[in-house]
Parts: structure tokens; sequence; C-alpha cells
């Protein structure tokens, strides 16, 4: 079930995250409540995560999937492209959370 609440957190948290550039600086009303309801989902599930997976760990999964997701995020809804560094960082990134995942307890 933790790791259920953890990919809740994550989706909402990229979610969230993604709105943030539609909400136009908490301007627009429906892109801000998506965001606001996303980061308190997001914070909820990941701190019922927490209660046997250690916060590093919790943390680490949380943040590098992030990263990657809302990047993919960036790149389908907004044009955004990323550079080679970029695509290597977030390789490297995605190899960091593959071995969290594999061999933490």
């Amino acid at each position: 079930m933790n790791s259920f609440y953890l990919a809740i957190a994550i989706l909402a948290e990229v979610v969230a995250t993604s709105s943030l550039k539609a909400a136009e600086g908490f301007t627009k009303l429906w892109p801000s409540l998506v965001v606001i309801s996303g980061y308190l989902i997001a914070f909820y599930c990941l701190s019922l995560t927490l209660r046997t997976i250690p916060v590093g760990v919790a943390y680490a999964i949380w943040s590098g999937a992030g990263i990657v997701l809302i990047s993919l995020a960036g790149l389908i809804f907004y044009k955004q492209y990323l550079n080679i560094p970029s695509l290597i960082g977030m390789g490297l990134i995605l190899v960091g959370v593959v071995l969290l995942n594999l061999f933490s307890n």
C-alpha cells in the first residue's frame, strides 16, 4: 500500500507542478485550484508513505520520478525541449530511483 501512496504522491505532484504554468501566477482560478489540491494530495500521500519507508528514500524516489515526469509533461504540453546533457542527467536520476527501489529496505 505504501508504494501505491507514493505513486499517488508522485502523480499528484506532477499534475500540480505542471499546472503552475497554466495558473499564471495564481491569476487563473481553475488551474490554481488544481495546483493547490494537487500539492495537498501529494504531501498527504507522501506523509502516509513515511510510516514505513525511510524519509530519505521516499523523498528521493518522489523527487526523482517527479523531475523526469514533469520534464516529460513540459515536452508534451508546453513543447519544452531538453538538450543532451539534461537528458543524460535525467537518465542518471532514473537509474538512481531504480537502484533505490531495488536495494533499499
